[in-house]
């Protein structure tokens, strides 16, 4: 009987141990979240918002938004890529991501290094606005009106889109205008409204029911279609702008690069079934962000081309 239980001894001590993989159970077993580097209030935390409740849904977990702003996006954004990466912690952004490390000249993270491309929302547009007490309605009446006054702009974000084009918009029309760097959306919007700032460029998600009110004038709009909502205002490069004013920046979710590839996978198959939803296109449509769903290896070669872009057309 022994002797037996000693034969065996080494077939037991053979057999395979399980797993780690195996063993984990099973993705997501928490609440996820979603960091978005803005203050609430603007527009990426309306859109992280709306895609948390749908993916959440289909997961099986709830999604939480985490506001963490600060050096435009920056802080957030290096949250999540030095944090976990077990796939319950992601980031959720606009084009700042790769821009503003461009700006301020240096990088704390590594856009396409760092982080996984979840997917791309799509894109929303970016209208120039001033008070509606000033005397324009076109860029050409508000330049007459605004060169050789002292004069600021505002944007949601300094390195962001709107830092960037409404300076080169400054630089073209050679007025001079001092830039004033807010954290968030909602803040910029505070201070154009109250006569702080002159001018800015906002996004329709966030400035739209000003603008429909008649509290903030849109003169003229970034990228290459107009806003469906305003078709009657012109693009700046039907208005004869040079062709950088064409470029249209992107939303969309990130995971830290580490995260195994079958969530990452997870992620990417529930945030495309989000944007398959009709009531999620009709809300984003609603609020003037035009769906354009890119999955991840589409979304990553966008991303290193306007990396490039950016570099290149960065203020000096």
């Amino acid at each position: 009987m022994k002797r037996r239980r000693l034969l065996a001894l080494p077939s037991l001590l053979a057999t395979p141990a399980i797993s780690p993989a195996l063993a984990q159970p099973p993705w997501p077993d928490r609440p996820i979240r979603f960091v978005v580097p803005f203050p609430p209030g603007g527009a990426t935390d309306i859109w992280s918002r709306l895609i948390a409740e749908a993916m959440g849904a289909s997961l099986g977990q709830p999604i939480v938004i985490e506001n963490r702003s600060g050096a435009g996006g920056m802080v957030g954004t290096e949250a999540v890529a030095k944090g976990p990466a077990d796939g319950n912690t992601l980031l959720f952004t606009i084009s700042p991501f790769i821009q503003s490390p461009v700006v301020f000249r240096r990088w704390p993270y590594q856009p396409l290094e760092d982080f996984a491309p979840v997917g791309k929302l799509g894109t929303t547009p970016l209208p120039f606005c001033i008070r509606p007490e000033i005397p324009a309605t076109t860029p050409a009446e508000f330049s007459a009106w605004a060169r050789g006054k002292d004069l600021s702009f505002g944007s949601y974000a300094t390195g962001s889109s709107g830092h960037a084009f409404a300076q080169l918009y400054s630089d073209t029309d050679r007025l001079g205008m001092t830039h004033v760097g807010y954290r968030g959306e909602a803040p910029m919007l505070t201070d154009i409204l109250g006569g702080r700032i002159a001018c800015g460029f906002h996004s329709m998600t966030a400035a739209g029911d000003f603008i429909r009110s008649g509290r903030l004038r849109p003169l003229a709009v970034l990228g290459r279609r107009r806003v469906p909502s305003l078709p009657e205002l012109p693009t700046f490069l039907e208005l004869g702008y040079p062709a950088a004013f064409g470029m249209s920046g992107f939303i969309g979710l990130f995971a830290p690069a580490r995260v195994p590839a079958p969530v990452q996978a997870r992620l990417a198959e529930t945030f495309a079934e989000a944007m398959r939803r009709e009531a999620v296109v009709r809300r984003l449509l609603e609020i003037d962000t035009l769906p354009g769903w890119l999955g991840p290896v589409e979304f990553r070669a966008e991303i290193a081309a306007q990396l490039a872009e950016w570099t290149d057309w960065r203020p000096r």
